[in-house]
């Protein structure tokens, strides 16, 4: 008899055929393992696993910084988007770029501390200020994993690394079959879902789901209104005004999130509607070629919410380029209060469902409380720009 693992939710059967589903939480066969050929225990073992499923998409490289060596920036030519960047992938590299061009100031000298990473987000308590970023549509790539399979991965990996996972929207999603907010429902109110600029009527309906689901939080992704493929699936969006942002905050009682923010002058613009978090990002550089990278508007947008009052009011996430907990030190140092990690995120779940991501935000937490201590920070609260070069 051979034993059988469902990295989606870690239980384990004998028998000796492969299972079609497991038989505990229905996922499917890809999510589950030959327990004779070993699990992945290191985040460099889910990649080796990811890269196979995702051949010709993305090839899981060490360095996932969308350069023109890179298989995902090579198939943007005529081709979709899949894992690489708008254009010439200049906002990706940028994102990249302007972390990597970021120093720590190394500090060994003082009282011996052990730092405490933990903090909160809209109430919630996370062991760390990382979450997974509002991805989607994984489905579609290479058929890598059913789309709630995937949702379900992200949602408690997260959880399992003692943070949550925000889920996001795209052109196959619909009122009627959401599979975000179907399996946020399932693991009760354990994500944050993100949706499209969609019409403000459809919004309100997946609002009042998202409610009913017992979300935490709830948010629109603004820069998805440059979104061609929803329109030609009849799904279409829409830049939104103040009045349409400040409409849906009041529609809900749930904090609202406005990401795709890279400007001072938004920003403002959805702290006067009301939001409670404006989130840092150019949706990884696959929306509009030649922006800067969010490292370098991030300080410009955190002391310009502060100075107009904001402070504590606001909170501000940020993603982009984000691999490493170093990385993760760096933008809260710039002024973020929690950092998204959306591509790493994705191959982890599809490289090993939930247990892939556990593994990966485990290694994340880790090497931020390192960065933490060589960098003399004990608390999060500590954390500023005087830490970097």
């Amino acid at each position: 008899m051979t034993k059988w693992y469902c990295t989606n939710c870690y239980s384990q059967v004998e028998q000796n055929e492969a299972p079609q589903n497991c038989s505990n939480c229905l996922a499917h066969e890809k999510l589950i393992l030959n327990m004779s050929e070993g699990l992945p225990t290191t985040p460099e073992d889910v990649r080796d696993i990811a890269r196979k499923k995702l051949k010709g998409l993305c090839a899981a490289y060490p360095l996932c910084d969308g350069n023109f060596d890179k298989i995902c920036q090579k198939e943007a030519y005529g081709k979709p988007i899949g894992f690489g960047g708008a254009g010439q992938g200049m906002s990706f590299r940028n994102n990249v770029n302007s972390l990597m061009n970021l120093r720590l100031k190394m500090r060994v000298v003082g009282e011996h501390i052990e730092p405490d990473t933990s903090t909160k987000f809209l109430g919630i308590k996370l062991d760390f200020p990382v979450m997974g970023s509002s991805t989607a549509g994984i489905e579609k790539y290479n058929d890598a994993m059913p789309e709630k399979d995937f949702c379900r991965a992200v949602i408690r990996g997260c959880k399992d690394a003692g943070t949550i996972g925000w889920r996001g929207d795209t052109w196959f999603y619909t009122p009627e079959s959401n599979p975000a907010l179907e399996v946020i429902k399932e693991e009760k109110g354990a994500g944050i879902p993100i949706f499209k600029p969609r019409a403000q009527d459809v919004l309100k309906k997946l609002i009042k789901m998202a409610e009913d689901a017992d979300c935490p939080a709830v948010g629109i992704d603004l820069d998805g209104c440059g979104s061609t493929i929803m329109a030609r699936h009849g799904q279409p969006v829409f830049r939104k005004s103040v009045k349409d942002i400040r409409e849906l905050v009041e529609f809900t009682s749930l904090p609202f999130i406005t990401k795709g923010i890279m400007t001072l002058e938004d920003a403002m613009a959805c702290a006067d509607a009301g939001v409670k978090v404006i989130s840092i990002s150019n949706h990884g550089g696959r929306v509009l070629d030649s922006t800067p990278g969010v490292a370098e508007v991030l300080p410009e947008i955190s002391a310009g919410l502060n100075a107009a009052g904001f402070k504590g009011k606001v909170l501000i996430t940020a993603d982009g380029g984000v691999r490493t907990g170093y990385d993760v030190l760096k933008m809260i140092a710039l002024g973020a209060d929690a950092v998204l990690l959306g591509r790493d995120i994705i191959r982890a779940s599809v490289g090993a469902g939930s247990l892939g991501v556990q593994l990966h935000m485990d290694h994340i937490r880790k090497t931020f409380k390192k960065a933490m201590f060589m960098t003399g920070q004990a608390k999060i609260k500590d954390i500023d720009k005087n830490i970097l070069c």
